[in-house]
């Protein structure tokens, strides 16, 4: 071999080399870069995620949650009851959180703690044994109650009047506040032009426990709109089934809750209203015309149909605008899960009992069997 070929043959060889190691190093740099990269945002997306564990879960949510500590429960068990009663929103967070700050000495009990709580507030109650108070009063909301209603329940049982109470629940900064708090319940459907009050029928009948003397509007509307979501939301999937959206749904429980008495009738009652929306027909139910009129109507006449309005049902077609009141835990599962048939329409009795027909026909001559003049 000439050292001309021989040299050429070399050269080429360290070239090869020399691009095999740029290659390597080049590899070997990103590899680094990447791992580094991941390093980094591991530690960031850890350090939010611990962050966020440690905060509370809800902090506009003052509703106490009752919560039992058995006897002899370890770290462990603690932290998974909490997580599941909604009070943490990460077991091993408060797991690892008390075991690197040497908290210890838990005590069994009946607990009552707030989605709102810091955890360092629930560790120093759990360890002094804080357990459940009484309240100071309890206040119950009535079922098919209108927001004027509950306003002068509240105002009976505290400082501020019905005025007061009326203000704050018309306050377009205090709703816009509340709608960023409930955005999956409270939504613009709320704020429409022709909506009498935008928190109708959001605040739920229910006994609501107090536990000092005085309260605000605000620590009142936010305990029953938590209510009302909890029991909401959670029946949504089925609510859409039947095509309503949550404002909708709101609207058809508060129909129901002032048509019917039994769960039963109201579930029956749903299915009526369904098939008359399905032939877009109007839903003809009273109770509108009367919170159309803005009163109670003992007898609704001829002459209280012709109201022009929104809330009519005898004048509009499908739902009305809105709610005409709050309603119980029967009435929205009623608006869920409906009764089918082919009836399209019902009467109840002067007994209370309900009647229902498939033809308008079957149901006038219903009307003369059942409804006798007084």
């Amino acid at each position: 071999m000439s050292d001309s070929k021989f040299k050429k043959e070399y050269e080429t060889k360290k070239k090869s080399r020399s691009e095999e190691a740029g290659t390597v190093r080049k590899i070997v740099a990103t590899v680094l870069i990447t791992i580094t990269i991941v390093l980094i945002v591991g530690i960031v997306g850890g350090y939010f995620y611990i962050s966020n564990a440690l905060e509370p879960v809800n902090e506009n949510n003052e509703e106490p949650v009752n919560v039992e500590i058995p006897t002899g429960s370890t770290n462990s068990e603690i932290a998974a009851i909490l997580e599941e009663q909604g009070i943490i929103s990460n077991s091993t967070v408060f797991r690892f959180y008390t075991k690197f700050n040497n908290e210890t000495g838990f005590q069994a009990g009946n607990y009552q703690f707030t989605p709102a709580m810091k955890l360092d507030n629930i560790i120093e109650s759990l360890q002094t044994g804080q357990i459940v108070k009484d309240p100071v009063k309890r206040v119950t909301i009535p079922e098919g109650y209108t927001l004027e209603q509950i306003a002068e329940v509240y105002a009976e049982e505290f400082s501020f009047s019905k005025e007061d109470f009326m203000n704050k629940v018309n306050d377009s900064e205090y709703i816009s506040q509340l709608m960023e708090s409930h955005p999956a319940l409270l939504t613009e459907e709320i704020l429409q032009e022709e909506i009498r009050y935008p928190l109708e029928g959001y605040l739920f009948a229910a006994t609501y426990p107090f536990y000092k003397e005085e309260v605000s509007v605000e620590e009142i509307v936010e305990k029953m709109v938590s209510k009302t979501e909890s029991v909401v939301m959670p029946r949504m999937e089925s609510l859409e089934e039947q095509g309503l959206n949550v404002h909708e749904a709101v609207t058809m429980a508060s129909l129901l809750e002032n048509e019917a008495r039994t769960a039963q009738s109201r579930r029956e009652i749903a299915g009526v209203f369904y098939n008359r929306l399905e032939e877009e027909m109007p839903l003809q139910t009273d109770p509108t015309v009367a919170y159309a009129h803005g009163e109670h109507l003992e007898r609704t006449m001829y002459d209280d149909l012709e109201i022009e309005s929104p809330y009519n049902t005898y004048h509009v077609t499908g739902l009305p605008i809105g709610p005409i009141s709050n309603f119980n835990e029967n009435s929205i599962e009623a608006a869920a899960s409906p009764i089918n048939s082919d009836y399209l329409y019902f009467l109840a009795d002067n007994e209370g009992n309900i009647h229902y027909s498939e033809t308008l026909e079957e149901h006038n001559k219903k009307r003369d069997e059942y409804l006798s003049e007084e």
